[in-house]
């Protein structure tokens, strides 16, 4: 069972995080903002729990890899790296997407070297995460890969030609996390590519499939203790159901959050929505 207290680390860090994503948000006039805040709880224990990683060595040869195959909401791993230290937050804030910046729209290692990949061509993410994973299996290093999709890329091919190639060469090293929000930029994925049954699917392409609720911290930290050893031969994946556009009323459920621009009344209202919630929760723990 999760920490008590870790629960609450990441259940504060989660909050700032949402307020950061949503102050981005107004600042740079417009984000992915929908699927940056489906993925918070996710990220957030990913960067401040799980992942065996240096901010001040981020290219030390064994750390874990990260992946965002969802490139498209390449601000919320900014935010999060620069929550964990990779950068400055002020630097972030007041360059992203500038014309001198290192922050862009879609993550590029090249600018933004703390990077793991760079990514945006959805569908791709799976396959460098599985390559690496190979790498690090055949060198024989210790280190996890874990790589973040998006529901809507599952339609792309490449998803599942990674998705056999995967526990084909074993690699118990892999880890992919499904941000299944239920949406895409067209809108519900289950009236434009039906996805149904995705847990039967991966797990008769032979991967260890976890299903969790992505908003509850707990079961997160749950899935990613209960990761199999890093020696294991069978890749495991994540379902998290998650809520596009979560903690903010107007955004949840919105096929418009998608990408989004909000004035400085709608962050006003979002950033109190947050605060309501969090108050709420530490009443209910009394």
């Amino acid at each position: 069972m999760a920490d008590k207290a870790v629960v609450e680390h990441l259940r504060a860090k989660v909050s700032e995080y949402r307020k950061i994503i949503l102050q981005l948000c107004c600042r740079a006039q417009g984000l992915h903002i929908g699927g940056d805040l489906s993925c918070a709880e996710m990220l957030v224990a990913l960067y401040h729990y799980a992942l065996n990683i240096d901010p001040r060595n981020p290219a030390w040869e064994d750390r874990d890899r990260f992946i965002l195959s969802k490139g498209h909401c390449g601000a919320a791993w900014y935010v999060v790296m620069a929550q964990r230290g990779f950068f400055e937050m002020q630097e972030l804030l007041d360059t992203y997407q500038g014309q001198e910046t290192r922050f862009c729209l879609h993550p590029c290692k090249t600018a933004c070297p703390e990077l793991d990949s760079s990514s945006g061509s959805l569908g791709h993410g799976l396959s460098v995460a599985a390559g690496i994973a190979l790498a690090g299996k055949l060198d024989g290093k210790k280190y996890r890969t874990f790589c973040m999709m998006g529901d809507g890329e599952i339609g792309e091919g490449s998803v599942w030609e990674a998705a056999l190639a995967a526990p084909r060469f074993k690699l118990g090293n892999l880890v992919a996390i499904l941000d299944r929000n239920k949406m895409s930029l067209d809108g519900f994925t289950e009236e434009i590519m039906p996805l149904e049954p995705i847990v039967d699917k991966w797990r008769a392409f032979n991967w260890n499939t976890v299903v969790i609720d992505g908003h509850d911290l707990a079961q997160t930290v749950d899935a990613l203790d209960a990761l199999p050893p890093v020696e294991s031969e069978v890749p495991t994946i994540i379902v998290a159901e998650t809520v596009k556009g979560k903690g903010v009323s107007f955004m949840e459920d919105n096929p418009l959050c998608h990408y989004m621009k909000i004035d400085e009344a709608q962050l006003q209202q979002a950033l109190t929505e947050i605060d309501e919630a969090c108050r709420a929760v530490r009443g209910a723990r009394g």
